[in-house]
C-alpha cells in the first residue's frame, strides 16, 4: 500500500473527495505545480502540439469522422513502469453500446508522447493515489494503464460528440482525464452521475491541464457536444486519458 507522503501535496485531498463523491476535479494551476519539475515549462508546447498528429478514428459506428487519436498499454507497479507491446483496444457492448464488441486497433502513441516526463509522472502518481484509494487488493497495484490521446473536432454544421457513447462507465477501475487545448469551441461540459446517491454533478474543463479522477466502478460520465463559436476556424477539444485496471499478471 502506497503512502501519501509519496504523492505531491497538491493530490493530498483527493482521496476523501473521491471517497465522498466518486471523483474529484483538480485544476489546471494546481496540476502544474504538482508537475513542476517534468518540464512543463520548456517542452509543453511541443508535448501539446502531438495532438496534432493523431490518426482518425474509423470505428465510429455512427458514422462520424469528428474524432481522431492515438493509443498506448502500460504495465504500472511501485516505481515500475514499462510501456507493452502495442495492441488493439477493448471494450464489451456492456461499457460502450456505440462501438464496443471488436478489437479497435489504433496508431500507437510517439515514443517521445510516451517517454515525456509529465507523461511518465501523472502515470506513476495515478497509480500511487489509486493504489492509495482502493478498498482491496482486487483494485491495486499491478495496473494495466490505457493511455490515450483524443482529439474531437468541431466541424462549420457538425458537432463534434466526445462521448457518443452518452453516459457511460470505462469498464475499469480508475479514470484520470487532462484537458490539454480546447480552441474556438462551445459547451464540452463534463456530466458525472453517482450511481450510489443519484445525484448528477457537471462542470467543464476549461484550462490547460484541468484535470478530473473518476471512480469508474461508482461513477458514470459523459461530456455534451461542442460546437464551434466561430464557423470559420478550426475548432476541437483536446484530451488525455488514462484508464487503470487491476492487472494480477
Amino acid at each position: 500500500m502506497k503512502t501519501r507522503d509519496s504523492l505531491p501535496a497538491e493530490f493530498s485531498q483527493i482521496e476523501q473527495e473521491i471517497i465522498r463523491s466518486g471523483y474529484a476535479f483538480r485544476s489546471g494551476r494546481e496540476i502544474q505545480a504538482a508537475m513542476k519539475h517534468c518540464g512543463l515549462d520548456t517542452s509543453w508546447p511541443l508535448f501539446a502540439s502531438s495532438w496534432n498528429d493523431l490518426g482518425l478514428d474509423l470505428y465510429m459506428a455512427d458514422g462520424g469522422r469528428y474524432r481522431r487519436r492515438r493509443f498506448a498499454s502500460f504495465h504500472v507497479a511501485d516505481d515500475v513502469i514499462r510501456r507493452k507491446p502495442h495492441q488493439p483496444h477493448y471494450q464489451s457492448r456492456d461499457y460502450n453500446i456505440l462501438n464496443g464488441g471488436i478489437q479497435r486497433c489504433f496508431a500507437p502513441i510517439l515514443e517521445e508522447v510516451a517517454n515525456h516526463d509529465f507523461m511518465l509522472k501523472l502515470l506513476g502518481d495515478c497509480g500511487r493515489l489509486f493504489d492509495i484509494i482502493s478498498p482491496s487488493s482486487t483494485r491495486s497495484s499491478p495496473w494495466h494503464a490505457e493511455v490515450h490521446q483524443f482529439r474531437i473536432e468541431a466541424g462549420q454544421e457538425e458537432s463534434g460528440l466526445p462521448t457518443p457513447e452518452g453516459m457511460h462507465r470505462d469498464g475499469v477501475d480508475w479514470v484520470c482525464v487532462v484537458l490539454i487545448n480546447r480552441q474556438n469551441v462551445s459547451s464540452g461540459v463534463t456530466r458525472i452521475f453517482d450511481n450510489q446517491s443519484g445525484s448528477l454533478n457537471e462542470f467543464t474543463l476549461t484550462d490547460a491541464l484541468d484535470t478530473i479522477f473518476l471512480d469508474d466502478i461508482r461513477v458514470q460520465h459523459s461530456v455534451t457536444p461542442i460546437s464551434r463559436l466561430d464557423s470559420k476556424r478550426e475548432g476541437f477539444r483536446d484530451i488525455l486519458v488514462l484508464t487503470y485496471r487491476h492487472n494480477p499478471v
